[in-house]
Order: C-alpha cells, then sequence, then structure tokens
C-alpha cells in the first residue's frame, strides 16, 4: 500500500531507504528531548540504525502489522518526526498512535498535524473503531497533542509503559471516528 497524507505544511509518508541518513540526523539530534521518552533515540545512534529501522517499518508496512510514517516539513523538506500506528489489533479494530518531533521542528504544531492526519486514515482508511494515545506521565508535549486533537482521557495506568527496563504511569487517550467527525464539523 503506497499511502501519502498531506496537509499545507507537512507530507506524511512511509519510511524510504533513502531516509537513512536524514533519519540518523534528526535522531541524533533529538537525543535529550524524544530519547528521554523513547529508548530508540539514543547518543550511539548510527546510521546502521536507521536502515535496520526502515527495513523495519517497510517490512511492517507490507505485512499491515503497523503503519509507521515519517513527517516532512514542507518549508524545508526536512524529516521532522515520526508517526505511527501499531499494537494493531485487526479482530477488536484498535491501534496505538504514536508520535515524535525532531528538536529543531518542536513546538510549531508538527506532531498534532501529523497525528489528526495519521488518526484519520486509522479510522477512515483502516476502518479502525479506536486508536489509543498512551504517553507517559511526565511527558507533557505528548499529553499536550493528545488533548489539543481533542483526544478523550480515559485516565491514569500504572505501570502501563517500561521505558528503558523502568516502569511508567502513562496517561491513555482515546480517539473514535465519531471524534474525526467533530473534526469536519469546526473546520
Amino acid at each position: 500500500m503506497s499511502v501519502e497524507l498531506t496537509s499545507p505544511r507537512i507530507i506524511l509518508r512511509a519510511p524510504q531507504r533513502a531516509d537513512a541518513e536524514a533519519m540518523c540526523q534528526a535522531a541524533c539530534e533529538s537525543v535529550v528531548e524524544v530519547g528521554r521518552w523513547l529508548p530508540w533515540c539514543h547518543r550511539a545512534y548510527t546510521l546502521s540504525d536507521a536502515h535496520a529501522w526502515i527495513d523495519f517499518c517497510l517490512d511492517v508496512w507490507e505485512r499491515g502489522e503497523a503503519y509507521p510514517f515519517f513527517i516532512f516539513d514542507r518549508g524545508d523538506n526536512a524529516l521532522a518526526g515520526g508517526c505511527t500506528l501499531n499494537e494493531i489489533d485487526w479482530l477488536r479494530r484498535r491501534a496505538n498512535l504514536g508520535y515524535w518531533i525532531r528538536t529543531s521542528h518542536m513546538g510549531r504544531g508538527l506532531a498534532g498535524e501529523a497525528a489528526r492526519l495519521t488518526a484519520r486514515f486509522g479510522l477512515e482508511t483502516l476502518a479502525m473503531q479506536r486508536l489509543e494515545i498512551v504517553a507517559a506521565e511526565g511527558n507533557t508535549a505528548s499529553r499536550r497533542v493528545a488533548e489539543k486533537l481533542g483526544a478523550f482521557c480515559e485516565g491514569l495506568a500504572r505501570n502501563r509503559l517500561r521505558i528503558r527496563d523502568v516502569p511508567h504511569d502513562a496517561m491513555v487517550f482515546s480517539l473514535i471516528p465519531s471524534d474525526v467527525r467533530k473534526w469536519d464539523e469546526v473546520c
């Protein structure tokens, strides 16, 4: 499935092998902010890690097990981050929605824009009935994105995440198809 999701400011598409260097640069730039919550983003991140991630992404896309998108900023054509539907449960029509933005592109609303495009893809194109956003209790940036999307806060889940082998409480948010219809009414 070849998918490209667009808005006036961003383009989302599946990772490609040619994106490896840009992915490596984005990860290395973002260790302090992103690495705190996402262990794959670490000081020793290499081009080899980026190639391995992209190969994994291509594989899960092909099998329909996850839909990882790279976010590209239309203003500077830079790889600005990622947005993913994963932990897909086709039987229950449920998936997890995750996102990250590289340090140099933070604070511009790109995560929310990407999450909205990806959520619409999941709820409409893939016909999911529920998307979950699970953000570590201390990850205020990710929680703000979920709130701005209008995701319903279902509460605090104790020990819901494991980050670097340490359990963390997390806020669980959900989006369902009627939430997307509300977006359309507002616009």
